[in-house]
């Protein structure tokens, strides 16, 4: 019954899209602005914002921007005084108090909900997504997509049972600049490309050592872990460092950052699986700090039709190898195109700059939570996708390929090996490896699909 209530809603939506200044019930004619407002009432949209952390702020441009037919209803998390400062926050820049909920999945229940967003950590990811899709809902989630390879096939399966709009927050798939070199890209402007660099440089500092503790007042532990299987908590694993402290929660510095410039150059050379991966990895900075995985990676994926993608991971040594933060470098047989949330530069082959276009947004670059004009096109292209009246821009089918990529990299770290790869379907070809494909769920909390 509520897929038939979505599907009529949005046929109306497409049909009351075409431009017309004045719309006739009965024989009455009512002005432009009356149909304005009828058009918003029957496009508005209910959602829920989940994790009130760093990202967060980032939200906030696009539900004012938008909130004469975007209304937030709750905004959950599991810590108590962040929930409560994220609210002040939304109100001071929002206008208006969504309720407050620790637990998010009391707004699956709420039929008025539309969508939810979440932006909380890595294991949560797909979990959140499918049973949010299991309630009728559509979904924007952070990248990466998923924890691990076996999450984005699972989500595919929920997809096929549960068709609603997933959007991966990987904002600069709506960049008007990136999204313009990369059709012209596509169209040979560089001639044919063979090789992508995807790089991030940080300059991360010390982290502490975890020792076990109790959780901090007004932190729910129980459902912070959710999907992933009970431990005790330490000391400061809740707050960022989650990340970093081994592999239950986080999915290091390639799921946290490599996601967004590792799809830039997926997409700019059209290709999906790759046949090959290898690694150099290792921790190299603060050695005696709680940092338990690699913080510096070069990853190589060479793919069956002859390119190769590179990335280039610094995260603890702030050198600006290639002049910024971030970005990805596309070389073509005829010329090479840089290109970052900053906007690109294109360059014929002899290394002479043809053209250089700056973003008029502005988008974090490495700092934390980021937000910016890129994130609000890419949110607006999900509601409009919601609407119908627009093609999403980060379908999961396209994110789960680029998060594969990350996903990758860290199994050949995990295991030491260079990866064989089936390029149909993204598989590990040697089965230690692919043992690190899916990952041990807290009882009850396992996929249906």
């Amino acid at each position: 019954m509520e897929k038939k209530s979505m599907t009529t809603r949005r046929d109306f939506v497409k049909k009351s899209a075409l431009g017309v200044a004045a719309f006739g019930l009965g024989g009455v004619a009512f002005p432009a602005a009356s149909y304005r407002r009828i058009l918003g009432a029957n496009e508005r949209l209910t959602v829920a914002l989940v994790g009130a952390g760093r990202r967060f702020p980032g939200y906030l441009e696009a539900m004012a921007k938008n909130k004469e037919n975007v209304r937030v209803a709750y905004i959950a998390d599991v810590m108590r005084s962040r929930r409560e400062k994220g609210l002040a926050r939304f109100r001071d820049q929002v206008g208006y108090e969504p309720k407050l909920l620790n637990d998010f999945r009391k707004a699956l229940d709420d039929k008025k909900v539309d969508a939810l967003f979440f932006a909380i950590p890595d294991h949560w990811h797909a979990p959140a997504t499918w049973m949010a899709l299991e309630a009728g809902k559509h979904v924007y989630v952070e990248k990466p997509l998923t924890h691990n390879p076996r999450e984005s096939e699972v989500l595919l399966e929920y997809l096929k049972r549960y068709p609603h709009v997933v959007q991966m927050g990987n904002q600069q798939r709506s960049a008007p600049e990136t999204r313009e070199i990369i059709a012209e890209i596509h169209k040979g402007i560089i001639g044919k490309p063979y090789l992508a660099v995807a790089f991030y440089t940080n300059a991360r500092g010390r982290v502490k050592n975890p020792v076990p503790a109790a959780p901090p007042e007004g932190l729910d532990w129980d459902l912070f872990q959710g999907p992933a299987p009970r431990k005790q908590y330490v000391d400061n694993v809740f707050d960022y460092n989650w990340h970093w402290y081994g592999w239950d929660y986080g999915t290091a510095e390639a799921g946290n950052n490599a996601t967004h410039e590792l799809d830039v150059a997926r997409w700019a050379l059209q290709v999906d699986y790759p046949v090959e991966a290898e690694v150099v990895a290792g921790k190299y900075h603060f050695l005696d700090d709680g940092w338990s995985m690699y913080d510096t990676m070069d990853a190589t994926f060479r793919f069956a039709n002859g390119t190769t993608i590179k990335w280039d991971g610094k995260s603890r040594n702030g050198y600006p190898t290639y002049g910024s933060g971030r970005g990805t470098i596309i070389y073509g047989s005829e010329g090479t195109v840089y290109v970052d949330r900053g906007g690109y530069r294109l360059y014929d082959r002899k290394g002479k700059l043809i053209r250089d276009s700056k973003s008029k947004l502005a988008e974090a670059g490495t700092a934390l939570g980021g937000g910016g004009g890129m994130t609000t096109l890419h949110i607006e292209n999900f509601f409009e996708a919601i609407r119908g009246k627009a093609k999403q821009h980060s379908p999961i089918d396209e994110g789960g390929k680029s998060t594969l990529l990350c996903h990758l990299a860290n199994i050949a770290y995990r295991t030491g090996k260079r990866l064989k790869i089936d390029p149909a379907n993204g598989h590990i070809l040697d089965e230690e490896a692919m043992q690190l494909w899916g990952r041990k769920y807290e009882p009850g909390w396992e996929p249906k699909c």
